[in-house]
């Protein structure tokens, strides 16, 4: 199948679902673990019809949802088609949509020797060293990154290698921004912007929010 660009994907009208880094994502209110079964259960009938499989988590009080053409590594018509009979299922369930609440987080490494650098942290992050495709690590098991804060006394701000790059639905983004800022972040860069634009909390410590526009 062919690939679909990004512009494809806004035309295609998906109201429930936001394209991020990669794939298609939803996310539904169920409001009990039992309707979030009951949501699972028939997706999986639509899936198995479709012949095509989204990555589904549940939990309470929602159900999470994920498509791509894995077998190209991007969005195909079967994804549009897919994701249009899910949002149909929960409509028809009563179930209602959240897509200002999707994100997806990527970890980004500086560093000009990816050949060293890319086997490195294949192997510290997932166990093995070959998960380098490209210019990415890739985590077969596809968990989500956790970032936490560790103590440090004040000292001067060296040259940073490391920085998160969030990615929010296009419709999103300047919420999300406008949040940061007002939480004591300051914009550093938006020449980039609505593809990504830089910020910095108060330590001067960077990051993107990003979004699949303008790419």
């Amino acid at each position: 199948m062919d690939k679909l660009t990004s512009t494809q994907i806004l035309d295609a009208g998906l109201n429930d679902w936001r394209q991020l880094a990669q794939g298609i994502h939803a996310r539904f209110r169920t409001g009990s673990f039992t309707a979030g079964l009951r949501f699972v259960t028939a997706v999986t009938e639509a899936a198995e019809a479709a012949n095509h499989h989204p990555d589904v988590t549940l939990t309470y009080p929602h159900v999470d949802l994920k498509l791509i053409s894995h077998d190209v590594g991007a969005l195909t018509q079967r994804d549009v088609d897919l994701a249009r009979a899910i949002s149909s299922i929960a409509h028809e369930q009563g179930l209602t949509p959240q897509p200002g609440a999707l994100a997806e987080v990527e970890l980004a490494l500086d560093t000009a020797a990816l050949a060293d650098a890319g086997p490195f942290w294949a192997a510290l992050l997932t166990g093995d060293a070959r998960n380098v495709s490209g210019d990415d690590v890739v985590d077969p098991s596809g968990r989500v990154p956790l970032l936490w804060f560790q103590g440090t006394d004040a000292h001067e701000t060296p040259r940073q290698r490391f920085h998160l790059d969030v990615w929010v639905p296009h419709d999103v983004a300047d919420a999300r921004i406008a949040a940061a800022v007002a939480a004591g972040g300051t914009v550093v860069d938006d020449a980039q912007a609505p593809s990504f634009t830089v910020l910095a909390d108060g330590e001067g410590n960077r990051a993107c929010v990003c979004t699949v526009l303008s790419r």
